[in-house]
């Protein structure tokens, strides 16, 4: 499915195993540099334990692990690529509460330029409400290329980057595992079943990325020790009231430890009979 906007068109190509990659991600000749934006997200490591708060909405937070989300690993990545390539700058994004400036600098020391935190007291759950916030900044920016990580690992909503292009009126191609700029330019690579689709659209525009994009770079110790140093501006944002709200959350039920029934052609009825009035799936 192509993300309908402005000047844009797909094609599509047969899914091969092993064959050659369509479009390079390297070019030798740019003749412009580009100014490019990536929005990124604080989210809990998927190896910490949650605990849910007090109020029984929202998540314990003290003890949790928070990382940036690791689909907009993807996105720095492929903007540090572009910015290798084309030169110019990688501005990051972020919507989120005063520890952010953590998950920001994770980035800069990756090797972006600079960042933004727009600042909240909690992170709304509405993607509209994020979406809004994040279009009124990087509209300010005046940016070549928008990059999204494809979704958040906390929420799985696929949905700000989107909204995002819809709110700026941009050309919008999520999911991508590969992407080509020249001049004004862009072509993209995305799987779809069974086939390639391959899409060309015009800039400025947002595109979401996508598991094997590239392989995200590691910051060495001079990234970390340079990103203490770069700028980093925090704006206080007040946002609109959303249109969701948590009820209640809870942690799946504790499964049952199994039982054996007994063994060989003798534990079949017994078998067939947990499944019927125990497990009740036949």
């Amino acid at each position: 499915m192509c993300d309908v906007a402005t000047d844009q068109w797909c094609k599509y190509l047969p899914k091969t195993r092993g064959s050659p990659a369509i479009l390079s991600q390297a070019q030798d000749n740019y003749e412009v540099t580009v100014k490019i934006a990536v929005c990124i997200k604080r989210v809990p490591d998927t190896e910490t334990r949650i605990k849910i708060g007090a109020d029984g909405k929202s998540i314990d937070e003290s003890g949790v692990k928070f990382i940036l989300n690791p689909f907009d690993e993807y996105a720095v990545e492929e903007a540090l690529r572009l910015q290798e390539q084309a030169g110019g700058e990688v501005v990051v994004v972020c919507l989120g509460t005063e520890a952010s400036q953590e998950t920001i600098r994770t980035a800069l020391a990756m090797g972006a330029d600079s960042g933004v935190l727009l600042k909240v007291p909690s992170l709304p759950l509405d993607h509209l409400v994020v979406a809004r916030a994040l279009a009124a900044e990087l509209e300010q920016g005046s940016f070549d290329i928008i990059l999204f990580g494809k979704l958040a690992i906390d929420d799985y909503g696929q949905a700000v980057g989107t909204m995002v292009a819809e709110l700026l009126g941009l050309p919008s191609v999520s999911a991508i595992t590969r992407l080509e700029v020249t001049d004004n330019r862009a072509t993209a690579q995305r799987e779809v079943e069974g086939a390639l689709e391959v899409v060309e659209f015009s800039l400025p525009a947002v595109v979401t990325a996508e598991k094997g994009l590239n392989d995200p770079r590691y910051p060495a110790l001079r990234g970390i020790m340079l990103a203490k140093k770069k700028p980093l501006q925090i704006k206080d944002v007040d946002l609109e009231q959303g249109g969701i709200e948590v009820l209640e959350l809870a942690l799946p039920s504790e499964r049952r430890a199994g039982r054996i029934v007994g063994e060989g052609p003798d534990a079949v009825p017994a078998l067939v009979d947990a499944l019927r009035n125990e497990a009740k799936v036949i």
